[in-house]
C-alpha cells in the first residue's frame, strides 16, 4: 500500500529541519575561492526510518526498500536503500558545504555500483576537478562510500557565482 502525505507535509518538515539546523542565511565559496583538488564530505547512517520518509516524499514504493519479505527473495537477500538517497547526500554536500550555499546544481551523473543497507553509514564525498571561470561552472567528482567500499560514482556540473 502506497504511503500518503498528508496536507501541510512539506511545511512541517521544512520547519522542522530549520529549526534542528539553526539555519543562517549565508553564501558559499565564490568561484574565485575554488581551486582543483578541494573537498568535503558528509556522513549518514540510513535507518528505516530515513527509507520510510523518502518513500512517503518521492512515492517510490518499490518493496525491495520497503518489504523484509519480498527484499529476501532478491539477490541483496534485505531490503536496500533508494539509490538516489546516496545522490542526495551527495547533493547534501555541494549545497551546504562545496561549493555550498547559492551554488545551483546543473548536472549530475551517477552510477550505482553497490546496494546500500539499513544502518549501512554512507559517507558523501565531493573533489573539485574542473573549473571554468569564464562560464562560472565547477566539475566536481561526486562518490559514495560504505567502509571503503564506493557504492555510487559520477560526476556533477555546479553553476558558482564570482565575487562582485
Amino acid at each position: 500500500m502506497p504511503i500518503m502525505l498528508t496536507h501541510g507535509f512539506h511545511e512541517e518538515l521544512m520547519r522542522q529541519i530549520l529549526k534542528e539546523k539553526n539555519v543562517v542565511h549565508q553564501h558559499g565559496y565564490y568561484l574565485e575561492d575554488l581551486s582543483i583538488g578541494m573537498t568535503s564530505s558528509f556522513e549518514k547512517t540510513i535507518t528505516d526510518k530515513d527509507i520510510q520518509a523518502f518513500a512517503a516524499i518521492t512515492g517510490d514504493t518499490n518493496p525491495v526498500h520497503l518489504d523484509d519479505e519480498y527484499a529476501a527473495t532478491t539477490p541483496f537477500k534485505a531490503r536496500i536503500a533508494h539509490g538516489m538517497m546516496s545522490a542526495g547526500l551527495i547533493s547534501t554536500v555541494l549545497g551546504t558545504q562545496l561549493p555550498g550555499p547559492g551554488c545551483i546544481y546543473l548536472d549530475q551523473k551517477i552510477k550505482f555500483r553497490a546496494p546500500v543497507f539499513i544502518q549501512d553509514t554512507v559517507v558523501a564525498t565531493v573533489t573539485v576537478e574542473d573549473i571554468n571561470q569564464r562560464r562560472g561552472r565547477v566539475t566536481l567528482k561526486t562518490q559514495c562510500f560504505v567502509k571503503d567500499k564506493l557504492v555510487a560514482d559520477g560526476t556533477a556540473s555546479m553553476m558558482v557565482d564570482k565575487k562582485g
